[in-house]
């Protein structure tokens, strides 16, 4: 096998299993063959001023050239870990229900009666007596084209719905969006955000591999970015930055070894296997998940890393059966998953669980996978897309989504970069006459529980704690259905610290 690759401290990726991607941080590079979970096309789908499509070629700033790179100097120092405290009782579960029959009402993107007075309301940077211009940066090209491009799909979407559903916008100015490409680089990261403090009034939604190169310029200028979620320890420390996806890197929630225990018994929980791709920093979070679900009464029997460049997985395979491993965990892109799992339906290998973050909840993986990725367990923190019918918010992402690039499918990222939407417009419109960089700053750090309209599971977004509930879908007959009921388990979290 080739040699690992070692990663590198300041390219971490957070421990959150849906940032579960095994990205080989070095330098400010990704080994495709370990990343290769692309969104989508390399077409990018622009919305206007006004809310509609506007089809064009991969999107940077806008056209012009990027600044000369800027070296964004020292990181924020993260500080200490946040003690979450004792885990919750393994049998305690909250949370509402995602189910219904109609959906309920649709919710207005934001709320009149809450809408504060717009007297004073001051213009500034990103701010026109007409508009409010909002940025997102997200991996378009680089190593996969691509990549999070479903992030900057989420916000076009969400923008043409607020301009369609609010006439008069935030004190009486629509929403505008600048789209950038991070480029799966640190450095071009770093060169969008530099331009975007003098361009937009806030970063809405991004999403990139190697976000740490802008986290110091957005602080220094102070510009407001709320991600679909933060994969690095500085973007997390950033203090001017927050993530739709909330996530404490030291810490793992209990709901999916407490669900283990509770569906599948202690044999499960006493024989079970965590293999992740050899790459980047998926060896850290592997081994910081599993001594996390330890505390939790899991035993693994079997730990391992896999080469990115390992084309025969029939070893890893036939350890697993000596062990009599019953559960399997495998942190890796969906396609390595794909390949796992087809080795072990050539072996005859059926431990009672196969379970993976929501990169396995993917049309792709259904469709190469076949037969072999029958049964296979996916914890999930939002609404499955199948019940878009059953969850109104769920339908007004999948349906704007499809307004603004046919044919696109709705996928994990895009639902957290329409959420970070919906939380810039909620603040904005609660703040009117008052809003500001600092102002919405300030805002975002009491946000708690937020949820985008049931959208997702409650995320701590102000303190950035980990969100700690899950739900659980099985792949049946080629269709996911929910498993285990369809509310959100919430047992806590606990500490590999």
């Amino acid at each position: 096998m080739a040699s690992q690759i070692r990663p590198r401290r300041t390219a971490s990726v957070i421990a959150v299993a849906t940032l579960a991607l095994a990205l080989a941080a070095c330098g400010s590079r990704l080994d495709p063959e370990a990343v290769r979970a692309a969104n989508g096309s390399t077409q990018v789908t622009a919305v206007d001023s006004s809310g509609n499509p506007v089809t064009t070629g991969p999107v940077t700033d806008g056209g012009t050239d990027p600044a000369a790179p800027v070296d964004p100097g020292t990181p924020a120092d993260p500080g200490a870990p946040t003690d979450p405290g004792a885990p919750a009782d393994p049998g305690e579960t909250t949370g509402t229900d995602t189910g219904g029959d109609d959906g309920g009402p649709t919710a207005p993107p934001v709320d009149p009666d809450e809408a504060g007075s717009c007297d004073g309301f001051k213009n500034g940077p990103g701010i026109t007596d007409d508009t409010i211009t909002i940025g997102n940066s997200s991996d378009i090209s680089g190593p996969v084209p691509g990549l999070f491009e479903t992030a900057q799909d989420g916000i076009k979407a969400f923008v043409a719905y607020f301009n369609a559903s609010v006439p008069d916008g935030i004190c009486g100015r629509k929403l505008s969006l600048k789209t950038y490409d991070s480029a799966t680089d640190a450095s071009a990261d770093q060169r969008n955000y530099a331009a975007a403090c003098n361009e937009v009034f806030a970063m809405i939604g991004s999403q990139s591999a190697f976000d740490l190169g802008g986290a110091k310029t957005a602080q220094d200028c102070g510009l407001p970015d709320i991600r679909a979620g933060a994969v690095t320890f500085e973007r997390n420390a950033c203090t001017t930055c927050f993530s739709t996806v909330a996530n404490n890197t030291n810490t793992f929630e209990n709901a999916v070894p407490d669900f283990i225990k509770r569906k599948y018994g202690s044999d499960a929980a006493a024989n079970v296997a965590y293999l992740y791709t050899n790459a980047g920093a998926a060896a850290q979070n592997a081994l910081a998940q599993k001594a996390a679900m330890e505390k939790r009464g899991l035993k693994f029997t079997y730990v391992q890393g896999i080469d990115v460049s390992e084309f025969n997985y029939a070893p890893y395979v036939q350890a697993m059966k000596d062990r009599g491993v019953q559960t399997v965990f495998f942190t890796t892109s969906y396609q390595y998953s794909v390949k796992m799992r087809q080795a072990m339906q050539q072996q005859n290998f059926t431990p009672k669980l196969y379970i993976r973050d929501p990169t396995d909840y993917n049309p792709d993986f259904v469709a190469t996978g076949g037969s072999a990725v029958e049964g296979t367990v996916v914890y999930m923190n939002f609404v499955p897309f199948e019940e878009a019918n059953k969850n109104a918010e769920t339908g007004l992402y999948t349906s704007w989504l499809q307004q603004a690039k046919p044919g696109a499918d709705p996928l994990f990222f895009g639902v957290f970069a329409w959420s970070a939407g919906r939380l810039f417009v909620d603040l904005a419109n609660k703040l009117g006459g008052k809003l500001s960089r600092e102002t919405l700053i300030a805002e975002l750090r009491k946000v708690k529980d937020w949820t985008a309209n049931d959208l997702h599971s409650p995320q701590p977004v102000g303190s950035k704690q980990t969100g700690e509930c899950w739900r659980f879908v099985q792949l049946q007959g080629g269709k996911w259905v929910p498993i285990d009921g369809t509310k959100y388990s919430c047992t806590g979290v606990s500490s590999v610290r």
